[in-house]
């Protein structure tokens, strides 16, 4: 999941005291997330011989609606048997030391996210194979231009956040579901000017196995424009024995949660550009992924997976009101039936969705609602799909989601 990066980039420093206004995890970061609330200061103290110490957090959860439920069995994991239900979506608190040659960042917490076109599930504290330690690293910054982090880092991945207040939806898009989340390694960040960078090594997708490279970007146009281009590559196989997100104690080939060996054996190319105006922030991104044939990993022939999307965010005037929203396409091909795995919702599925989100803030609380509607455009292998048939093409989600932030 992304939601910041390691303390210490210097990358856009007119956002940093607004994300740590509406984090849960406050850090210096060189991704900049779809930024759709404004919560209150952190709660900064003094720390002793540590120095000044920063601790915020938030809360939520969601009711929700959906069209095309049905009876849920077999491998399907896309339909869900309830129409409405309700979750709790995430809940974090973290503590930071920003300051000094030594920093540090602690998250813990139990999280979640709700991708568009799929079943919604509760929050968990076994996501990952730390349990509920959501991030905990260490950096090392001997100046406002260099820092390098260890430990359980963010994602260098994509432009939305991995919790959902970060976003201008609380649906997420088919780009965010098959990018790497968090992981074990160490971080390099160094910037230059209007120029930032940042590279990450370790074990991609939660794997334990340290073969995984990222890479992003960023350059500063101007206060209104920023060009992100990021990228990521397996540097060697990764094998069925590995475990992955929600199956740390089993290999993911025995379990249907989690990302499947085309993912963890993948390679990443993919961009984003923010555009500013008043109070309106656009934000188109592009992306591609593949993975290559290889059988021992278990992936017969070469697979690749194409997504886009723009998102958008408005803010009216000084009030409590907001607007936001998002776009996609996504395309999967080269990945037959007989597979064993996909990339998002059913192999070789090709789609397109649509998310909106209006949003009330009034100071430390916040309440949204979110119409989201998928339609696949080709149905994939014709496998699994929506109703009670699980071979129709669309899917309506209705979510109302309340929140604390602090």
């Amino acid at each position: 999941m992304k939601i910041e990066q390691p303390a210490g980039s210097g990358r856009n420093s007119r956002k940093l005291k607004l994300l740590t206004s509406v984090c849960a995890a406050v850090v210096l970061g060189t991704q900049q997330p779809a930024l759709a609330l404004n919560g209150p200061a952190p709660v900064t103290f003094d720390g002793g011989a540590l120095g000044p110490l920063v601790v915020s957090g938030g809360l939520d959860g969601y009711a929700y609606g959906l069209t095309g439920t049905g009876k849920v069995g077999g491998h399907d994991l896309l339909r869900s048997s309830r129409n409405f239900g309700a979750e709790l979506m995430n809940s974090q608190i973290s503590l930071q030391k920003p300051t000094g040659l030594v920093r540090f960042t602690l998250q813990i917490g139990s999280v979640n996210s709700l991708s568009l076109g799929t079943a919604p599930a509760a929050t968990s504290v076994t996501t990952f194979s730390t349990g509920p330690i959501y991030a905990a690293y260490v950096t090392l910054a001997p100046s406002r231009h260099v820092s390098v982090s260890v430990g359980r880092i963010d994602s260098l991945e994509g432009y939305e956040a991995g919790i959902d207040w970060g976003n201008p939806s609380v649906l997420t898009t088919a780009l965010y579901n098959v990018q790497n989340y968090q992981s074990l390694g160490v971080m390099l960040n160094v910037s230059k000017g209007p120029v930032s960078a940042s590279v990450a090594f370790g074990d991609g997708f939660d794997t334990g196995v340290f073969n995984f490279l990222q890479g992003l970007v960023n350059y500063n146009f101007n206060s209104t424009n920023s060009l992100s281009v990021y990228g990521a590559t397996n540097l060697s196989r990764t094998g069925s024995l590995a475990h992955t997100y929600g199956s740390a104690a089993k290999p993911y080939g025995q379990s249907l949660v989690g990302p499947g060996n085309v993912q963890i054996n993948s390679s990443m190319l993919g961009a984003y550009y923010s555009y500013t105006r008043g109070n309106l922030n656009l934000v188109p991104e592009v992306q591609f992924v593949y993975a290559k044939k290889d059988i021992k990993a278990g992936i017969r022939k070469t697979t690749t997976d194409f997504g886009a999307a723009l998102f958008g965010n408005y803010t009216f005037g000084h009030g409590p009101y907001s607007l936001g929203g998002w776009v996609e396409y996504f395309a999967a091909s080269g990945f037959g039936s007989n597979g064993f795995g996909n990339w998002f919702l059913q192999p070789n599925a090709k789609g397109i969705g649509m998310s909106i989100t209006p949003t009330w803030q009034k100071g430390h609380v916040f309440v949204r609602g979110d119409l989201g509607v998928l339609h696949f455009t080709n149905g994939g292998d014709g496998v699994i799909g929506y109703g009670a048939s699980g071979k129709q093409p669309n899917q309506a989600t209705f979510v109302l989601e309340a929140g604390l932030l602090f």
